[in-house]
């Protein structure tokens, strides 16, 4: 099946893909060998909204399609996988609960951070 993508969902891979090849490629064998947890490097992706891609702009998550969230995963899993995981199972296991499911209070709580 061939699909396009929009013009904003390009400038997210292109964004992601910049991010994934500068910050985060660079130290992925290190940090596979050492099993140091990138701390740094999630807190950077939090900046730059990868951490609540599918939570609505009012609880200051990015708001995006999911389109627009599978090309980000896959550009940040083809940097590092495992750094994926961490993104994955925070955007599908965390945050997407949360504002599904969750109260008024745990979306302010949880998603507004």
């Amino acid at each position: 099946m061939a699909y396009h993508l929009t013009e904003e969902q390009r400038m997210i891979q292109t964004m992601v893909r910049d991010f994934a090849r500068d910050v985060i490629m660079p130290g992925a064998a290190e940090r596979d060998r050492t099993k140091k947890f990138p701390m740094e490097i999630i807190k950077s992706m939090g900046e730059l909204g990868l951490m609540g891609m599918n939570v609505p702009t009012e609880y200051n998550g990015a708001g995006v399609d999911t389109v627009s969230y599978s090309v980000a995963m896959q550009e940040i899993a083809y940097a590092d996988a495992s750094v994926a995981v961490v993104m994955s199972v925070h955007n599908s296991v965390a945050c997407g609960p949360i504002y599904l499911f969750g109260s008024d209070y745990l979306k302010e709580h949880y998603l507004k951070r």
